[in-house]
């Protein structure tokens, strides 16, 4: 534990499960002068009976922890939320944000609710009622993992005598919580998907991100880029500055992060050959990229030590 949460001094506790994604965050908290405390999820003990250290808590759980050793973390982060909010805390990515964070189904459900075009979906409970499924979904179509993240589970197949053979065959990949995604494939007018950024419920900027190399795995953090030797890459991601706070696909996403409590997010669409608009993923535990970031007057990890930081101060009289 730090000095300020062993000092008792007011601070932002973050909950993350991933070290690796935290340096761009400390810089920006130091630079803003907002004290941050680190809370490794899916170890340590929970005194329920304790008082929460004084302060914000701000939880970065990650879908895809479990692929990273943190089988435990969204458990963890439901309940370290749950408590200190009981207690009167001001939480940033509570228990409800958790169980959105780590569920298609659950996204897709809030964007349809919302009236957002969203690819059609069918989710199957365990291996047996895959192929049964299948034939309500016109080849060619691609599988995803409902707690997924790091394109986990995500497969594009040409015919369903390919995906008989998947699931049948060993190379099958079971789902976190045993729940496949089979989806319509959607082609994009272009190689690429926009990725609009959220802090405290106002638009930051939009992305573009590059798809043409074909992958699944669109991290955008530091921690994430793996250049190949000898290679000036182009740049994978590159700020859309047509996009801006006015566009009615922002605004309706700003809206539907207002109603279900979600203050910071990556929202990810994109555009299909036939017009679509179709929005795939609400991402509650953004990270960006450092090119990106290093182009901005104010980068996005500085608006959330900024917002951060304000919540503090107001939780703790200016005390901060």
């Amino acid at each position: 534990m730090s000095t300020s949460a062993a000092t008792g001094e007011p601070a932002v506790h973050v909950l993350h499960d991933n070290p690796e994604w935290m340096p761009p965050f400390r810089r920006a908290f130091e630079a803003e002068g907002v004290p941050l405390v680190e809370w490794p999820l899916g170890q340590g003990t929970l005194d329920l009976d304790s008082e929460p250290p004084r302060g914000v808590f701000w939880s970065r759980l990650s879908a895809s922890s479990h692929t990273r050793g943190a089988p435990l973390a969204k458990d963890a982060a439901r309940s370290i939320t749950s408590w200190a909010a009981s207690r009167g805390r001001r939480v940033v990515g509570g228990r409800d944000v958790a169980d959105l964070e780590v569920s298609k189904v659950i996204q897709h459900s809030v964007l349809r609710s919302a009236g957002f075009d969203v690819p059609r979906t069918v989710a199957v409970h365990g291996r047996a009622g895959l192929l049964e499924a299948a034939g309500s979904i016109e080849a060619p179509f691609i599988t995803k993992h409902n707690q997924g993240g790091k394109g986990q589970g995500v497969r594009r197949f040409e015919d369903h005598a390919s995906f008989a053979a998947y699931v049948e065959g060993e190379e099958f990949e079971e789902a976190a919580d045993g729940i496949t995604l089979l989806q319509e494939l959607l082609v994009a007018a272009e190689p690429a998907i926009t990725r609009a950024e959220f802090v405290g419920g106002e638009f930051v900027y939009a992305v573009r991100v590059d798809t043409s190399g074909g992958g699944f795995e669109l991290c955008p953090a530091e921690a994430c880029a793996v250049p190949e030797p000898g290679v000036e890459p182009e740049p994978m991601f590159r700020i859309r500055p047509e996009v801006t706070a006015e566009d009615p696909l922002i605004r309706g996403y700003r809206d539907l992060l207002a109603r279900h409590g979600i203050e910071i997010a990556g929202v990810e669409y994109m555009r299909t050959v036939d017009g679509r608009a179709v929005t795939y993923d609400i991402n509650t535990n953004t990270n960006y990229n450092p090119d990106v970031e290093n182009g901005l007057e104010v980068p996005a990890a500085r608006h959330i030590a900024r917002w951060l930081g304000g919540l503090l101060r107001q939780e703790t009289g200016g005390e901060h």
